[in-house]
């Protein structure tokens, strides 16, 4: 057997080491110096020969018969100003290592655009010429998408850029696949600033620009600078132009077209079968250490099997967690006889997510403690389900669940007030056990809406296609002095996802067993199924 580093070899160390870069190498190409790539000129050209033509398979987006209603509402809107919706960059976790890109919110929405293929794209709204055959037949803007060219195989990127190159992540969409796909025009990102700065500035017929600003900085600046040039220095002002954009693009989703009526229908049932397989493995994981990511895991790995992803961080707490809200380090032991609260929601390729809670006696029987204490949640909860109706309004709801919840607490002998005076502004001695809300909108994002006015959230009318949740909870946490010490240590929501119709609410995920005997033998099923396995 030969030497293992020929003469040879060492000669080509040395040419690389020669044309390697120097001490004044960028900070921000030194991650590339781990490997030795090579950067002949045979190598290139070879690189670029042989290769097959793999063109991806495209076809409309489903999303894409819904989307220009959509971009009409937006244009009329802001008549004669740009609107500019990034899809935003992967952030980074650590070092060079980025997270599963998910694009901003707005953009998918206005684009139809899910998971992950389209990082650093842009859509824009160009307002059209008055006099325009656009303008006749009513139009007010046209849609236009730039993202980067395909990095295929009759390039160098193909090879030499590991954020777009084919050769590293595969065969993705570009123009004219984006076009196919959305049913938008669409061009080379690096035609972007050329066509944001068109005919920007104050005087009569010129135009103003208008952008998300949170979903990707380097956009945001490169707007402000557009703005700057053309007479619109004034920072204040142009934050609040660009944030009255996004309220107006959260408001615009708070009512679900049927398109996202069924991708939430198809949210919850992916998230059933995610609960199913968390009760599967319960009575196996029953005493061992961090069985909370046991658990986690096994909801995690149905949300990537049948979706793309968790809406949100699941939510694994048993015993003492449980009253943590938004516990989710899930390090603990799930033990024998203790509550487990379980707040998971799977997020659909399209991007919208369900969010569904449920709290289970580990060992698949509820105590007649825990009896009392979940049926309280359970009837607060279908209290706000009753004040839900066309015209109620969030408010409605809240003080349906929070009644429910003060009356047994003064039952119990907890509340140290009556419940009028609890119930009243001045009291609210009852948060003290449910601090959190009762109810959000949900859909792209799981708290959907969140940059809606208060006006148009807590008081507004409630409308038939709102998709909402309604999650009422007891948190008796462990420290609690002013509750008998039967009491501690013990959480429990049950949450579910409600559609608004013409007729009144329904609740979307009636599929996932939440009555205390539906529960315990949903639980036994699962367990059988899970010693079979």
């Amino acid at each position: 057997m030969g030497e293992v580093i020929t003469d040879k070899d060492k000669e080509y160390e040395k040419m690389e080491r020669e044309s390697a870069p120097g001490p004044d190498q960028a900070m921000s190409d030194r991650v590339n110096n781990r490997s030795l790539r090579p950067r002949s000129e045979a190598f290139k050209e070879f690189m670029t020969t042989g290769w097959d033509d793999n063109e991806p398979q495209i076809e409309p987006l489903e999303s894409s018969k819904y989307t220009p209603a959509r971009l009409e509402a937006l244009g009329k809107a802001f008549p004669g100003e740009r609107i500019v919706i990034p899809a935003g960059q992967p952030k980074v976790r650590n070092n060079d290592c980025d997270y599963a890109f998910r694009p901003d919110t707005t953009f998918s929405y206005y684009t139809g655009l899910g998971e992950d293929f389209e990082a650093g794209a842009v859509l824009v709204l160009n307002p059209v010429d008055p006099d325009s055959p656009e303008a006749k037949a009513g139009k007010t803007h046209v849609p236009e998408l730039f993202v980067a060219p395909r990095a295929n195989h009759y390039t160098q990127d193909f090879f030499m850029n590991a954020h777009y190159g084919e050769y590293w992540v595969g065969p993705r969409a570009g123009v004219k696949e984006m076009t196919a796909m959305t049913g938008i025009e669409t061009n080379d990102i690096a035609q972007l600033p050329d066509a944001l700065s068109k005919d920007v500035g104050t005087e009569a017929g010129a135009v103003r620009v208008r952008v998300i600003r949170e979903a990707d900085p380097a956009i945001t600046s490169m707007v402000e600078e557009i703005r700057e040039a053309n007479g619109f220095a004034d920072p204040d002002n142009n934050t609040a132009a660009d944030d009255k954009l996004h309220e107006f693009a959260a408001e615009a989703r708070m009512c679900k077209d049927e398109y996202e009526v069924r991708e939430m229908r198809k949210a919850v049932a992916a998230t059933k079968h995610g609960f199913d397989n968390i009760l599967r493995k319960i009575p196996s994981s029953l005493g061992k250490p961090r069985s909370e990511r046991m658990l986690e895991g096994a909801f995690n790995a149905v949300s990537r099997e049948e979706g793309n992803e968790v809406g949100y961080d699941t939510i694994i707490a048993s015993g003492a967690h449980a009253p943590i809200l938004h516990w989710m380090r899930n390090t603990g032991t799930v033990e024998s006889g203790e509550l487990l609260l379980i707040d998971a929601g799977v997020e659909v390729n399209s991007l919208y997510t369900a969010d569904i809670t449920r709290t289970f006696p580990t060992n698949g029987k509820f105590t007649d403690f825990q009896k009392k204490l979940y049926q309280a949640v359970l009837d607060s909860q279908q209290a706000g389900f009753e004040a839900a109706k066309p015209g109620a309004t969030y408010s409605d709801i809240h003080h349906a669940c929070m009644r429910v919840i003060a009356e047994r607490l003064h039952d119990w002998g907890i509340l140290p007030v009556d419940v009028e005076e609890s119930l009243s502004p001045e009291g609210q001695q009852h948060r003290r056990w449910l601090a959190c809300g009762v109810a959000h909108h949900l859909g792209l994002d799981v708290h959907d809406c969140a940059q809606a006015r208060y006006e148009s959230y807590q008081n507004a009318k409630i409308r038939p296609g709102m998709i909402f949740t309604i999650e009422p909870g007891l948190y008796f946490r462990e420290d609690d002095l002013l509750i008998p010490p039967e009491y501690r240590g013990i959480g429990i929501r049950i949450e579910d996802d409600v559609l608004m119709t013409e007729d009144g609410p329904e609740w979307i995920s009636a599929g996932i067993p939440k009555q205390i005997d539906d529960v315990e033998a949903w639980m036994a099923d699962m367990a059988a199924e899970g010693a079979k396995a």
